[in-house]
Parts: C-alpha cells; structure tokens; sequence
C-alpha cells in the first residue's frame, strides 16, 4: 500500500508504523490501531498481513473477482475447529493483523464466532466485504467483537458498480452497510479497483467520497487473477495510471489542507511509490527525500508478497498472496501457516524471501529498485509466465528509471 495522505499530502495516518517504521504523535482521529505492534527493525522482519479466505461463496458476482466466486456451496472449506487452530497458529506467530476475506465472508455462518475468537487470542480483525449483507445488526456485532477496520469494495458510482458487481442495486446495499457501519462508530471504509470503466470518473469519486464523510479510501490497480484475467484489456495504461494518480494526489491534498479527515491509499503498484518521490521533487517540495527514506524503509513489493502479506484460501492452501491462488506452499490442515510460511524450501518462497537478485529486465536495472523492489511479481506472471520479469504495470518512462 502506497499512502498517499501520508507521502503526498503529509498528514499522519494510523498505519504509518506498519508501514513506514515510524510512530510519530499519531494525532489522527481514529486513533493507532497498530500500537503494540509497533515497528520492527526493518521491513523484512515484519510478520505477514494474513488474508483469510473463510469461504468462496458470494451473493454478487463481480467480473474481477481473483477466486471466481459465486452464490452457491463450494465443498471442504476449512471448518470451524479447523478455522480456531488456524487462528492459534497465527496468533502465535505473531502476525499484524488477520484480514477475514472470501467469496463474501458474512456469508459463512460462523464468521463472527471466529472473529470473536481471533480477539480473544490478542489478534487484530479486519474484514473484507462487499457490504451487501452488514445489517444494522450485523453493523453492531462488528463493533462489538472488535473489528479495527471494515473494508466496503465499490468500483465506481452506482450504475458502473452494479454493472461490474453483476447485480443490480449493489451500489444502494453497500451504502446502507457503511452508513450502518458509520452509525455505531465502526471504522469503515471504500475499496476500489481502477479500471477504464471507472476511472474517467475518478473526481465524482472523490466528491462521492466527501458527500458521504468516507474516511478512508483504497484504490487497487487491477490484478489478473481470477475472473480479473479475462478484463485484462480494461487495465488502464501507462498514461492512464499516471493521470489516475495525478488526480488522486491532487484530491487528497485539497481535503487534507481542508482539514478533512480523509486517508487514501493506492494498492497493488508499487510503482506509484517513485512516482509520488519524482512529482514533489518536480514539485519542489522540502519533503521528497524525507518520502524518499520511508518508501525506501518499506521496501514496496520486496517485503509484500511472500513477506508481509499472505493468503489462507477457503480449504487450507497457503499461497504468496490472494491473487496467487494457483500456487500453494501447503495446506495449515497438515502443516502450521507458520511452518509453511518460514519454510524456503519451495523455489518461489526462497525468491519471494529475497527477490532482488532474480529480478529481470527494467526491473534488474531501476534506479529505484530499493523504493519499489519490482512491485507486484503476480502480475509479471501472470503477463510472461517468468515471476521475475517486469510487471507490466509499470508506468515509469525508461529516463525516469535509468541509474
């Protein structure tokens, strides 16, 4: 995640510590939700962000979905038992947060139970939703057990949304989630992903945003995973994402010096690092080479998949991230995810543990190579087949990169 409050409009935020080794006074108004877990010593000593795919079933059907999910039953999804040792483990190990994700997760029965029982064992609860199904009462269950966050997925205003949700009226249902959410004081949020069917509005976006007192926002460049791989054409291109992020940049910073409480990420390009660093220098900022030390402190992709987030799907399989579902480290029904997890004797594991030395192409050579640490290898996958080439999604000119 590339937080463009913090970078850009240099407002402190309440993931700063994760992410940037930094605690700073925190004077944000939702308060540290990672104290305690405080900042390690370096990037690469973070434990993993765990997604937990707690079911494949979903009530919507939207066309990027990276588990290709849909409204029916999926067999031998981890059980509740299983879902608890699970939960022992992770708790054990010392992991930032657990991302409870599906399919749709409210849609398994017992997802509070297990919630509940993640809290219980000192973990940090986040969840994943389209929103669809948060209830007032469900929106009072959720506060009540403890969630630190609650992400709500739209992709655009409301006919854009339901035509990419694949079920009309899903825009009108996740606003009554979050202004469920909103009315018994849970921390709630929008999650977006850029595609050419959005982003000519991103500025309606952003008004939406503030109408609706939005307080955090995550846009996600597109990932071909999933149902995503057959929209691959409607990523945006290299002009598009650099116009994308002018616009979130120049957004964020007029609601910042509003003195609007507004935290916006991007996620899923580390690329958008070295962007921000070269528009304030071109900018003239005195704050660039203070951006500068925290993207390189992150490390951006080096210390993301295989290091500082991981993915449990609905039967067991541990993989690199949850777009990577097609490649699986092992099951936690045979093995521990913490066993799993430290053990690089899988290929991919080792390299993703220490990906520098593989890196290829633009990749091998950038000068921003500490910043970005060749961003997301899925994508370079998924495009060449070879984890280690470029990720196409790379926006940055060749003189922009060069040593």
């Amino acid at each position: 995640m590339i937080n463009i409050t913090r970078l850009y409009a240099g407002r402190e935020t309440t993931g700063d510590p994760l992410r940037y080794g930094q605690e700073g006074p925190q004077k944000v108004a939702h308060g540290h939700h990672f104290q305690g877990h405080g900042k390690a010593r370096s990037a690469a000593e973070r434990r993993p962000v765990v997604v937990w795919n707690t079911t494949r079933r979903c009530n919507l059907r939207c066309v990027h979905c990276y588990t290709d999910s849909c409204n029916q039953d999926y067999p031998d999804e981890l059980s509740g038992a299983e879902g608890r040792a699970l939960i022992d483990d992770l708790a054990g190990f010392g992991i930032p947060a657990l991302l409870f994700s599906g399919g749709e997760p409210l849609m398994r029965p017992d997802l509070f139970d297990l919630a509940a029982y993640a809290v219980g064992k000192g973990l940090r609860p986040v969840l994943s939703t389209n929103g669809t199904l948060i209830t007032e009462a469900a929106a009072r269950r959720l506060k009540e057990i403890g969630f630190i966050y609650v992400g709500i997925s739209l992709d655009g205003l409301e006919g854009v949304n339901d035509e990419f949700r694949g079920v009309s009226g899903a825009f009108r249902q996740a606003m009554r989630g979050f202004r469920n959410c909103r009315e018994v004081g849970q921390r709630v949020g929008l999650r977006l992903t850029l595609t050419r069917r959005n982003v000519q509005d991103l500025d309606g976006i952003f008004d939406f945003i503030l109408e609706e007192k939005i307080p955090r926002a995550c846009f996600y460049h597109l990932v071909y995973s999933g149902r995503g791989r057959a929209i691959s054409d409607e990523d945006l291109t290299h002009a598009e994402s650099r116009a994308a992020l002018d616009t979130i940049c120049r957004r964020t910073r007029q609601a910042v010096e509003a003195g609007v409480d507004l935290d916006v990420l991007t996620v899923d390009n580390h690329v958008d690092g070295p962007y921000l660093y070269l528009k304030l220098r071109q900018e003239g900022s005195p704050r660039a080479e203070d951006v500068r030390r925290l993207l390189e402190w992150n490390g951006g992709g080096r210390f993301s998949t295989g290091v500082g987030i991981g993915c449990v799907d609905f039967v067991g399989n541990v993989h690199p991230d949850q777009f990577w579902q097609d490649k699986t480290f092992g099951n936690v029904r045979e093995r521990p995810f913490s066993a799993i997890w430290t053990d690089t004797t899988d290929p991919l594991m080792a390299g993703l543990k220490d990906r520098l030395p593989w890196l290829k192409g633009k990749c091998a050579t950038c000068r921003f190579q500490a910043m970005c640490g060749g961003s997301l290898r899925v994508r370079a996958f998924r495009a060449t087949g070879d984890p280690w080439m470029p990720d196409p999604a790379c926006y940055l000119t060749d003189t922009e990169v060069c040593p």
